[in-house]
């Protein structure tokens, strides 16, 4: 590197450097050797191994990540163009692989899948919500937010507003505030509707789960719900209703759908009016746990699909093992109320809980119920949450559907 750059510098260890060369975009603090110049938390630092240039990115002394990179090329100056283009280039991919009413509703910036470490920007029409864990972001969110709306604005489709969702809990280890609500202030409405696969929803975008609608799962329903026509379906963590309403909606006899929040059952039970599906549908305010023990203790074997969409069991690798063990009693006991020649569609939204965990608590679970797993799909987040090869946290969703013989 022979320009003179102005930032301070940050000497990292050779495996830390190993680490970047292979394209993952953390350094953690204890793969520091040693720093040059003014160090602020915030601030872009150049990341060196003895003489080698390695990347520039955010510093935090207040985060177990304590730099995230952000660029690896030495021409690239951190202005409003350098955000601008990120986001174009983040857009233009969805544009191409999400098209029609999907683009109208998915996810624009996936953190480190498009180079913006721990920044997350959903679309919802003429919405966008965003999340910032990353005290680097949050500093220059002016720039970025300008720049997502003339994003925007040149494809011919400009955002109304931007709602923030920063209560994450990973916040306060960033050292950042939590705080939600319009950017910028105004009085839009927090409500909004989306069609997916079809079904139109009501999101709320400060309320909701997430940013306000669960989006990564949009082609699984849609694959879930291709082979449910005429079959009685189990639709357990059923949420908004998004699984049990796409097989409805394909062509399923009936569907009842299960929760253990009073709320999110009575959002399902609206997005089923909004769509004309009530009829098909029966909503169970209770725990899956208990529904499917009782189930079994009463052999009860009327459903011959069963879709489990839990939520993630574990958040850390201390607790994969409890994990696993939670994950088993729930597809066990699916797979013992199923009939031979019935349907089991499964998953897990843990990047703790590998694809090969989760494959391995699968075998388990067919094993002790006596059956065999014929697979139909395996699968993975929707393309608008791209996957880096490089950085496996961004590969957390697994997805299976088998008939069981």
């Amino acid at each position: 590197m022979k320009q003179t750059r102005p930032f301070p510098k940050i000497f990292i260890t050779s495996k830390a450097a190993r680490s970047l060369k292979n394209g993952h975009p953390w350094v953690y603090a204890d793969e520091i050797i040693s720093t040059e110049g003014d160090l602020t938390d915030g601030c872009i630092a150049d990341c060196f191994e003895g003489a080698g240039w390695q990347g520039a990115g955010f510093y935090n002394s207040q985060s177990k990540i304590l730099v995230r990179i952000i660029s690896r090329n030495t021409n690239d100056v951190f202005d409003y163009k350098f955000w601008y283009r990120r986001i174009l280039y983040a857009v233009r991919y969805r544009m191409t692989v999400m098209q029609g009413d999907d683009f109208r509703c998915c996810r624009i910036i996936h953190g480190e899948a498009d180079q913006m470490p721990g920044f997350t920007c959903d679309r919802y029409g003429d919405i966008a919500v965003t999340q910032i864990a990353c005290l680097g972001l949050e500093q220059r969110k002016e720039e970025i937010y300008r720049a997502l709306t003339d994003v925007f604005e040149e494809t011919g489709q400009p955002l109304k507003g931007i709602y923030e969702r920063n209560e994450l809990a990973l916040r306060t280890k960033e050292g950042l505030d939590l705080y939600k609500g319009w950017y910028g202030g105004g009085e839009h409405s927090c409500i909004t509707e989306i069609t997916e696969n079809g079904i139109r929803y009501s999101v709320d975008v400060a309320n909701g789960q997430k940013t306000g609608f669960f989006l990564d799962q949009k082609y699984n329903r849609l694959a879930a719900a291709r082979i449910a026509k005429d079959k009685n379906v189990l639709d357990c963590f059923t949420h908004t209703g998004s699984f049990g309403l796409n097989c409805a909606y394909n062509g399923a006899k009936h569907v009842t759908s299960v929760d253990i929040s009073s709320q999110a059952i009575e959002m399902a039970r609206e997005n089923a009016v909004r769509n004309g599906l009530e009829d098909k549908i029966d909503y169970v305010c209770e725990d899956v746990f208990e529904l499917l023990t009782s189930m079994a203790e009463k052999k009860d074997h009327r459903f011959d699909y069963i879709i489990l969409d839990p939520p993630a069991f574990t958040k850390s690798r201390q607790t994969v093992d409890s994990a696993g063990r939670g994950y088993k009693e729930i597809n066990l006991k699916a797979m013992k109320l199923l009939p031979r020649g019935g349907y089991l569609a499964t998953c897990s939204c843990s990047h703790f809980m590998t694809d090969e965990l989760f494959r391995k608590m699968l075998a388990s679970a067919a094993r002790d119920a006596s059956v065999s797993l014929r697979q139909i799909e395996a699968r993975t987040q929707a393309p608008d949450h791209p996957i880096l090869w490089n950085v496996p946290e961004t590969d957390y969703l697994k997805f299976y559907i088998f008939q069981i013989v």
